[in-house]
């Protein structure tokens, strides 16, 4: 390769790290100067200029230029700064940037773009984003329902980078072998149809037959490309997210985050809070502020659990409630997603049925001891909300967990201090510790980022051919004992901080179930140590 091809390649290149004899042989001498940096002078001198950018966005633009020129600093830096860059690089900032993605588009991040009016170029576009890299993990995106902030079209293949940036900071799995990816299926936001300078198909988002082929000519054709692949959906419209995984699930290595992975760190938070006061998950009620693909998907997650802990499945749904636009939703609702259709109630078990469109109404009357809020509905739990939910239990668990921070039901403030500190919170966007009564509460983020990396490290390193529901469960009891319960104010779920041990721990748990389960593949038969051989580390 000539010296500006490699200085070029974000998986080649070490700038200033290049060694005499490595610019000798590499065509690299003149070209850089003299001195020869280590990584950690690299880091240094990068921190401080990140460090003189004015805001968080402008801060992301930084570290987008250093992850499109060296990947190895990049994550060497992530690594040394995970809890202060987190915010930066994923959610919130990310919001900002994907709605503005075409106005500031610089780089394309080896990202590849499936245009849904040419299945015929699936293989084409594919072959030439992947290049002679042997792809194991692809995060693939629609766009449609992008964190709280909805369709934005081809801009929201930021949010498949940014998931995978994770994948490799928290986890260590290797960038060369991922591939974010984005369907291009039109959109349905007028502002981006009428923009000029908007890079997306200018035209309404697709449905029905036409998509679902394409879906699958997509699916089919990464198969065969990428035969040890793992394939994660992210941020599906609710119309299609679930019958999209259900198609899949019991056929290929798959997952979707916003069904799966937010159920999976919920229930981690409701084991956390349950083994404070010693109460079983069986004698809970639950409601679901929020019926989309994540409220629907982390309700189902926690029936399955109730299940496995003993209930039929019919008592176990008597136990949920689900909130959405409607109100409670009831079985004679026309508008159900067939994720709803389970949770609805009937009409007639109410007598004032025609009241329980507003949440405190509905509270006062199901009783319910976890609130969990995915509805993007801010300012939703409101103090006679927490206060109606400390009058059901003496320990209510509240989280409210929609993201980004403007679309949060309730701040971390407001449920302590509203509670009187009874309530076990944990938010969908980080908070800091909140001192009330002379007690600091540590406040945990339900943050998917604690479990998906370590959820897909675990399935790369054991080679699974499926993703159960047991290896899901696995993953959400992993995350247990991880924090000193018995200090005042300790979090439900382990701080981000610790997500890089989390990762190990979820990997470990998720491979060693299926190895258990006959569904392990990988030629090594000690499953600790498959995870600890697939680990990638930042280093030139």
């Amino acid at each position: 390769m000539r010296a500006h091809e490699i200085l070029n390649n974000p998986f080649l290149n070490k700038g200033t790290a290049f060694t005499e004899a490595e610019r000798k042989s590499l065509g690299l001498v003149g070209i850089l100067p003299p001195y020869v940096q280590t990584i950690d002078q690299q880091a240094e001198q990068t921190y401080q200029q990140y460090l003189t950018k004015p805001n968080d966005l402008e801060k992301r633009h930084f570290l987008m230029e250093i992850f499109n020129t060296n990947r190895t600093l990049f994550y060497y830096l992530f690594n040394q700064h995970i809890v202060e860059f987190n915010p930066i690089v994923y959610d919130p900032t990310i919001a900002d940037t994907i709605e503005n993605y075409s106005h500031l588009f610089v780089d394309t991040q080896y990202a590849a773009y499936l245009d849904i009016n040419h299945p015929e170029n699936i293989k084409e576009t594919l072959e030439n984003a992947a290049g002679d890299r042997k792809i194991r993990l692809i995060v693939v995106t629609d766009a449609e329902g992008i964190l709280g902030i909805g369709d934005w079209g081809t801009q929201g293949v930021d949010i498949s980078v940014g998931k995978l940036m994770i994948y490799t900071a928290a986890a260590g799995i290797d960038p060369e072998c991922v591939l974010p990816i984005v369907i291009d299926a039109g959109t349905t936001r007028q502002e981006l149809l009428n923009d000029p300078l908007y890079l997306g198909n200018h035209q309404e988002r697709q449905y029905g037959d036409d998509y679902y082929d394409f879906i699958d000519q997509f699916v089919n054709t990464a198969e065969d490309m990428f035969p040890k692949l793992y394939l994660h959906w992210e941020d599906f419209g609710r119309s299609n997210a679930a019958t999209i995984l259900n198609k899949y699930k019991n056929v290929i290595p798959t997952f979707n985050d916003d069904i799966q992975g937010t159920g999976i760190v919920v229930l981690g938070g409701i084991f956390g809070s349950l083994d404070i006061t010693g109460e079983k998950l069986t004698d809970q009620v639950y409601l679901c502020y929020g019926g989309g693909s994540a409220g629907a998907g982390i309700s189902n997650r926690v029936h399955a659990e109730m299940v496995s802990e003993g209930l039929s499945e019919e008592e176990a749904y008597k136990r949920f409630f689900m909130v959405d636009k409607q109100g409670l939703l009831f079985d004679d609702m026309t508008d159900l997603t067939p994720a709803q259709k389970p949770f609805a109630k009937k009409r007639s078990d109410f007598a004032n049925a025609d009241d329980m469109t507003d949440l405190l109404t509905i509270i006062k009357t199901v009783k319910p001891t976890i609130l969990v809020g995915t509805s993007t509905d801010p300012g939703a739990f409101t103090k006679a909300v927490v206060e109606a939910m400390c009058a059901n239990t003496a320990r209510p668990i509240i989280f409210p967990i929609s993201n980004p921070t403007k679309k949060l039901e309730a701040t971390a403030q407001h449920v302590i201090e509203w509670s009187d500190g009874k309530a076990f919170v944990a938010t969908g966007v980080p908070s800091d510790t909140i001192t009330y009564k002379g007690v600091d509460y540590q406040i945990g983020q339900a943050n998917n980022a604690l479990i998906y990396p370590g959820l897909g490290l675990g399935m790369l390193a054991s080679e699974a051919s499926l993703l159960t529901d047991e290896m899901i469960g696995a993953a959400a009891h992993s995350l247990s004992g991880l924090v000193d319960l018995t200090q005042a104010g300790a979090p439900v779920l382990p701080p981000f901080q610790y997500v890089a041990d989390v990762s190990i721990k979820v990997a470990e748990a998720v491979a060693n179930m299926a190895k258990s389960q006959g569904l392990a593949q990988a030629k090594e038969t000690d499953m600790s140590k498959a995870v600890k051989n697939l680990k990638w580390y930042p280093e030139y």
